[in-house]
């Protein structure tokens, strides 16, 4: 006891210092665990679970988005003639009607046919001078109803008349397979057999009609002359798309465009 009482001090300072070291050591230990519960804290507060998300029905945004790429086209002329006042004109009985629907602008093409020239090998005689050959020509295209008739015109090889020449017979001169023919108006070349003429358009003619004064014109040509509306016209051209008039007034050209759909 007498050493306690005389060391006591030594003593308590040895318990301390052991403490110390004590503390030391599991200071470490200590420090780690804090750190790691500090980051699964942190993780838990800043880390949220995120559910996926849906498919968007986007139906509205691309419908929006189609109307604006299409540009919005305002009419200001028909049928609202709000800059563009619609032209009257006075028909034949005195009315007042759009300028569309009297004149040549109303006039309606309901048919176009050809006109043909046709040439058809008709026969063969055999004389003492060699084979002759019938070749038709009929012209539909014609000026006058006598000349479009069907005319016959006698050939041998090598002879030219006023619409063409005979430059080759095929197979046997008695008995042609095919006769070739050089037209004179253009050089063009003709082949003809007994079955099978040949035939090239020259022209075209054509049927009207002006509904505002219930007139049909048919089978009206190149020249001729169409009244409507107190106003002549003569026909100047005629093609496969379009007739062409001129007005006798003021030689006014008027292409009319022709349409299958309309009723004759």
């Amino acid at each position: 006891m007498d050493i306690l009482k005389k060391h006591y001090e030594k003593f308590i300072l040895g318990v301390v210092l052991l403490g110390l070291v004590v503390a030391a050591g599991y200071l470490p230990f200590k420090i780690s665990s804090e750190k790691q519960e500090l980051e699964s804290l942190t993780t838990t507060i800043t880390t949220v679970k995120v559910e996926p998300l849906s498919n968007l029905d986007l139906t509205i945004s691309q419908n929006t988005l189609k109307r604006v790429a299409t540009p919005a086209t305002i009419n200001l002329g028909s049928p609202n003639k709000v800059f563009n006042p619609m032209p009257w004109q006075k028909a034949a009985d005195e009315r007042l009607v759009p300028m569309t629907s009297v004149g040549p602008a109303a006039a309606v093409v309901t048919n176009i046919t050809p006109l043909y020239l046709r040439l058809s090998l008709d026969s063969v005689t055999v004389s003492d001078t060699g084979p002759r050959y019938v070749i038709g020509v009929q012209n539909e295209a014609a000026a006058t109803p006598a000349l479009r008739s069907k005319k016959q015109k006698y050939c041998s090889l090598n002879s030219k008349n006023e619409v063409f020449s005979l430059i080759e017979v095929r197979g046997k001169p008695e008995e042609p397979s095919q006769l070739v023919l050089e037209l004179n108006d253009t050089g063009e070349k003709a082949i003809v057999t007994k079955d099978v003429p040949f035939q090239r358009a020259e022209g075209y003619m054509a049927d009207l009609r002006y509904e505002l004064e219930k007139k049909v014109w048919q089978d009206r040509r190149v020249g001729a002359s169409l009244l409507f509306n107190n106003e002549d016209y003569i026909i100047v051209a005629i093609n496969p798309s379009e007739v062409v008039l001129s007005a006798k007034s003021n030689q006014k050209k008027w292409p009319i465009k022709y349409n299958p759909t309309a009723k004759p």
